[in-house]
């Protein structure tokens, strides 16, 4: 059987050959080429790249070293289609490590080729597929999903390749979780598209290197369909409260559907696959339910509601009105953004660009084009960031940057902001950052959104807001602004994790009493006191230094699947982690946070901290450590019942 990432055989002529190659990445279009030819002497010559950062995928080739290397892939591909594109021979470790390294022009680690390779699928095995065990009783294990956004979908995946049963249970009428709900004007993915998507279901079809909501919650129907998870679904109904029992091992989980009716289901096992960022915050502002206009949270947004001509406030200019505000302001008679500190962004030129027909065409027919793409993708991202936001505890002024690298971060950030902004010293004052780089969610930015904030028709304002009255915002220095529309882009209860669902565990435990605004369990995936309860972007797995969710719900859902496995194998009734296991893991967890920017006393109002100051919903792992212990579950870490 071909391997489905050797490409589909063609018979394109060579001028359209030609034409799709000008669309295409030629660092990766490069080695591909050393598939197709199995010659290493095509990366070991002057075509090479000149680096690598987030997004620049041309790996900074001049024009002249692109137009060399098109014509001879030109050359190579037509031979490759006259001798029947057939399947590459496999390449050995030592070859694909050098092939790492010519792409990203630095060395990768060794720690790091297991999970690239795995990641990369280059053998065409789905490394973190579920295969059923031997002897183990899975048609006997019932198991509820909480949630089908893309980790519930993803656990219905491998259920399924387990043969355990399972129903998900879903709020909404369809999946994709956050990229159902959120269908506010301008909604996009911020990592590359080519990287978030299954590893094992890679797609040649998006149309935007960053997709727009709907094209994203497509891909998971489609996923969904086509895997065959749909009928597992229970769609329009919510988790009210799930509690476990001792004595028959098992939990019952109660719902109710739209029309208020309630239900049981009784499960072996549940695996929460619930959003940090689910449930809507509305901001407690004097006077907010006396508005007489139209207002919503930007997570519900009202399509009902025409925007045409009309003046609208937008309260809250984090990464959601960041990307509303460019894509209402030629429609509103007047925009006033209401926001209360600056955010740090980076340049990204392709952040609305779309795909091309050559790309496409490339990820379709050309051998392990899309893998090496994903690569191109996932190394800038991966563990980089955590450089950029380590403290250095000597460094002098940790309130403008909290290490070198974090200056240099901010000073290129800056000069972003800075060149687009011109002579307009006020608006620069606005919204330059005063705190370290990437202290918050850091967001790209292609020239849009300051691009808005230049318009005539639109107004930033960063005077904080004293009280809403029916037709006006009014700011702390008492100018009214009158409006007729406000969006509330004000974020989530990012640090009430399982809002408003109520689970009780051993002994009548409640989890979120239990938590509080501590939220913790071990690998961010088990807890102390919650037999056989399993969560997927759970506490402390939020990624802000880069890498996607999707690749550590893949590591998660490995990680659940053995621990199903090991409940089912033996007959064991209950399993959970050890409390010195889970103490062990929160100490490590917090003491490596503390050496991280985003739990500085110089970052305030960041939806990451807790009312305390602390951060328990990100990880402050490297992405190959989270792989590394997700990769095998230890019995050892836990007790069986």
């Amino acid at each position: 059987m071909r391997n489905p990432h050797a490409g589909q055989p063609f018979t394109t002529s060579d001028a359209e050959i030609a034409d799709a190659l000008l669309d295409t990445s030629i660092p990766t279009l490069l080695l591909s080429l050393v598939h197709m030819s199995g010659d290493p002497q095509l990366i070991r010559g002057a075509l090479k790249p000149a680096g690598l950062f987030l997004n620049e995928v041309q790996g900074y080739m001049s024009e002249e070293d692109k137009a060399a290397a098109r014509a001879l892939a030109l050359t190579v591909i037509a031979d490759y289609r006259d001798r029947g594109c057939p399947e590459p021979e496999p390449i050995d470790g030592a070859l694909l490590k050098e092939m790492m390294e010519w792409l990203v022009c630095e060395p990768v680690p060794d720690e790091y080729v297991p999970l690239l390779l795995e990641e990369m699928e280059l053998d065409g095995r789905d490394g973190r597929a579920v295969l059923p065990t031997a002897g183990g009783a899975h048609e006997d294990f019932p198991v509820v999903v909480i949630g089908c956004g893309e980790s519930g979908l993803l656990a219905g995946i491998r259920l399924k390749e387990a043969g355990i049963p399972f129903t998900i249970v879903e709020k909404n009428a369809g999946p994709g979780g956050t990229w159902y709900q959120n269908t506010y004007p301008g909604a996009r993915v911020d990592v590359g598209n080519h990287f978030y998507c299954y590893s094992f279901e890679p797609t040649d079809q998006w149309t935007h290197y960053f997709a727009e909501q709907p094209e994203l919650q497509a891909y998971f129907q489609r996923v969904m369909d086509e895997r065959g998870v749909g009928p597992h679904v229970r769609w329009g109904t919510e988790v009210t409260d799930a509690a476990w029992d001792d004595d028959t091992a098992t939990w019952t989980v109660r719902t109710r559907d739209g029309s208020g009716a309630v239900d049981t289901l009784v499960a072996r096992a549940v695996i929460s696959a619930v959003g940090q960022l689910d449930r809507p915050r509305l901001p407690t502002i004097p006077g907010r339910e006396t508005f007489r206009g139209n207002a919503f949270h930007s997570a519900r947004w009202d399509h009902s509601v025409d925007l045409s001509g009309r003046r609208v406030a937008l309260i809250g200019a984090g990464a959601s009105g960041f990307q509303i505000a460019p894509a209402i302001a030629e429609d509103v008679g007047h925009l006033t953004v209401f926001q209360r500190t600056a955010q740090w962004m980076f340049p990204n030129p392709n952040y609305r660009l779309p795909v091309g027909p050559g790309v496409r065409w490339a990820l379709r027919h050309l051998p392990f084009y899309g893998r090496w793409y994903r690569f191109l993708l996932f190394w800038p991202g991966c563990d980089k960031g955590l450089a950029a936001a380590r403290v250095d505890p000597d460094y002098p002024d940790r309130q403008r940057a909290v290490s070198e690298v974090n200056d240099l971060a901010r000073i290129v950030f800056t000069e972003w902001i800075t060149s687009q902004v011109g002579d307009d010293r006020e608006l620069a004052a606005k919204v330059v950052p005063d705190y370290p780089a990437t202290g918050k969610r850091t967001l790209q930015d292609d020239g849009s959104w300051l691009r808005t904030l230049t318009r005539d028709d639109v107004d930033l304002v960063r005077t904080p807001i004293e009280r809403i009255e029916a037709d006006a915002v009014v700011t702390a220095d008492g100018v009214r602004h009158e409006v007729d529309v406000i969006v509330y882009a004000t974020g989530f209860h990012a640090n009430e994790m399982l809002l408003p669902m109520t689970i009780t565990g051993r002994d009548g435990r409640d989890l979120r009493a239990t938590w509080g605004q501590r939220p913790t369990a071990y690998l961010g995936i088990t807890v102390a006191g919650f037999p056989n309860f399993f969560c997927m972007y759970g506490p402390g797995t939020n990624l802000a230094s880069g890498g996607s969710l999707i690749f550590h719900s893949e590591c998660q859902m490995r990680y659940i699947a053995q621990c199903l496995d090991l409940l089912t194998a033996d007959g064991r009734r209950s399993m959970e982690p050890r409390q010195e296991t889970v103490d062990q893991w929160v100490r490590r967890s917090q003491d490596e946070m503390a050496t991280l920017v985003w739990s500085q006393p110089s970052i305030e109002h960041s939806f990451y901290k807790n009312d305390f100051g602390e951060v328990y919903s990100l990880s402050p792992w490297r992405l190959v450590d989270y792989w590394s212990w997700t990769r095998t579950v230890d019995p050892e870490d836990f007790t069986f019942g």
